[in-house]
């Protein structure tokens, strides 16, 4: 069997070492946009892509508004890519070849002033750019040989572990709340089955609240799935779904009652798959979206479950954020613990469509200021603190994203809970990008050298390390970071996955031992963190070899 490789993205050389024990996180306000960010991927150490739909952003491009765009981390400028379909309420993430792949979209909304086509069939290529500003580099659409097998809007998508894309649900038409029209199948890119999507029971079971689908990938191959309270586990090779407990406590956590979910990290050596689901709501699915309220209290449950026989039959374990949240969305830490951010202490995901939207237009209300921080490994009952963090100024509810930079702090964007651009309401739409930074930020940082360009799974490796005096250096994790496609409170594809470290005596060295194969981590794109003493750092690398996809299904 041909041997998989890890697409190791890129990654820096530096380090963090530790702030002052009373160091504090902040917000710093930098830039705009220039379109909404719905959705927003990581593409290399400088660029990020973000997504809008088709409207009167103000990013202009040949005379019309922008709906994509390139965020430059360095300059912290937006500049406009050129579409020819919407790709609202898309989805997308990596091949392991290092390609960009954005899925589904939306209708063509007003054709005589739009420049847009349909893009609910849609499939957006953006191969790996090495510019560091991004120069020359494209999306690539062509209706005739690139497309889904059927229209898909409000669709998810997952890299599974032969390094393709999983595209999961949808629904055919627009709604204005629940799913009335589900596409109700999964597909691939590049395709499987000889392009014939695979019908779904579940997303059928799930309905109305089961727009954008969480599925998570485990590390046997299989893949996790959430839609309203219900999950699942699909195996791709032999088609099958499993049935597994729900949700408790009738909480429902996909569009249009978002809550959030995440794999916990993995570690060697036995990689035990932990699902952490948060938010949402816990209101009725059959309850007409006019009987519902701009003021009904958002879920503060989160349920955690082992992905084992015995953490299946123990069910559920509900613990309770310090408030209610509708919308937020999970960042993925490379120390291991998880940032929960933005998102609306009452009412729903979507737009004008409950009894009392806020100014005719958002179904959520009561924006949460102040992100919130899960430790996985603390005693159940004190995993939440606020320690440190602070309370951003700037609404985050529907249609915001957030992620992980190369730079070790966290992107803030995004927030339009209105049918198009609006400037005169409580909740108007948000241009204004913003940055978590940790503490250690301008702290002085070790640095790494010589990291390989592509890594063999199962493969141990020793780097040089440059350590700045002084630094105690009591505790070391190297993590493998899929930093995932932000969009609709849920990150596609996010992964952490530790790899065995040792650091020399000398300190002037690590050795480092990759994921044994290629279900523990999909092949792919991947940024190499390292943590020292809790605070972290990413490797700068080359790009790397393909790793071909397709392979055993």
């Amino acid at each position: 069997m041909r041997s998989l490789f890890l697409n190791i993205l890129f990654s820096a050389s530096f380090v963090l070492s530790a702030p002052a024990p009373s160091a504090e996180w902040t917000f710093v306000q930098n830039g705009t946009t220039g379109i909404v960010a719905i959705e927003t991927i990581v593409i290399s150490p400088t660029l990020a892509i973000t997504f809008d739909r088709a409207q009167n952003d103000p990013l202009q491009l040949n005379g019309f508004s922008a709906w994509g765009a390139l965020w430059n981390f360095e300059t912290n400028t937006a500049t406009p890519l050129s579409l020819v379909s919407d790709s609202f309420c898309g989805s997308g993430g990596f091949l392991s070849n290092g390609t960009m792949v954005s899925v589904g979209g939306n209708a063509v909304e007003s054709p005589d002033t739009e420049p847009d086509t349909d893009g609910r069939m849609m499939i957006r290529l953006f191969d790996p750019c090495t510019d560091v500003n991004g120069v020359g580099c494209k999306i690539i659409e062509d209706a005739a040989t690139l497309h889904l097998t059927t229209t898909r809007w409000y669709t998810s998508s997952l890299r599974i572990f032969d390094g393709s894309l999983m595209v999961i649900g949808g629904i055919h038409q627009t709604t204005s709340f629940y799913n009335n029209d589900s596409v109700s199948s999964f597909e691939f890119f590049p395709p499987k089955d000889n392009g014939i999507a695979r019908p779904s029971e579940f997303l059928n079971r799930s309905l109305p609240v089961n727009l954008f689908p969480r599925a998570l990938s485990l590390p046997d191959g299989r893949v996790f799935m959430i839609a309203n309270n219900q999950t699942i586990i699909y195996d791709v090779e032999k088609n099958t779904e499993t049935i597994l407990p729900d949700i408790p406590n009738g909480v429902r956590v996909t569009n249009p009652f978002d809550g959030t979910a995440t794999l916990l990290p993995l570690s060697p050596p036995l990689y035990t798959p932990e699902i952490l689901v948060c938010g949402g709501s816990n209101s009725s699915d059959s309850t007409p979206p006019l009987q519902h309220s701009s003021q009904d209290p958002a879920s503060d449950q989160c349920t955690r479950m082992e992905v084992t026989p015995e953490g299946i039959r123990r069910g559920w374990i509900v613990e309770r954020m310090p408030e209610g949240r509708i919308m937020p969305e999970m960042v993925l830490l490379p120390d291991g613990r998880v940032l929960i951010i933005n998102g609306g202490e009452t009412g729903y995901a979507a737009t004008n469509s409950v009894a009392d939207a806020v100014d005719g237009q958002s179904n959520a209300d009561h924006p949460v200021f102040q992100p919130v921080i899960y430790d996985p490994k603390a005693p159940l009952g004190n995993r939440f603190s606020r320690e440190g963090l602070p309370s951003s100024e700037i609404v985050r509810l529907y249609h915001s994203t957030v992620t992980l930079t190369p730079s070790g702090n966290i992107l803030v964007a995004g927030s339009n809970p209105s049918t198009h651009i609006v400037n005169d309401t409580q909740f108007h739409t948000e241009f204004r990008a913003e940055y978590l930074n940790p503490p250690y930020m301008t702290a002085s940082r070790p640095e790494l050298h010589n990291v390989p360009s592509a890594l063999p799974f199962n493969h141990v490796f020793t780097v040089p390390v440059d350590m700045p005096a002084g630094l105690k250096v009591n505790n070391i994790q190297v993590a493998l970071i899929d930093l995932g496609f932000s969009t609709h409170a849920f990150h596609s594809s996010a992964r952490v996955v530790f790899m065995n470290a040792v650091l020399a005596p000398n300190r002037k060295s690590i050795t480092i031992t990759t994921p044994p194969n290629n279900r523990v981590y999909p092949p792919g794109p991947a940024w190499v963190f390292l943590t020292v003493d809790g605070m972290y750092m990413v490797v700068r690398m080359q790009w790397c070899d393909e790793a071909g996809y397709g392979e055993g299904v």
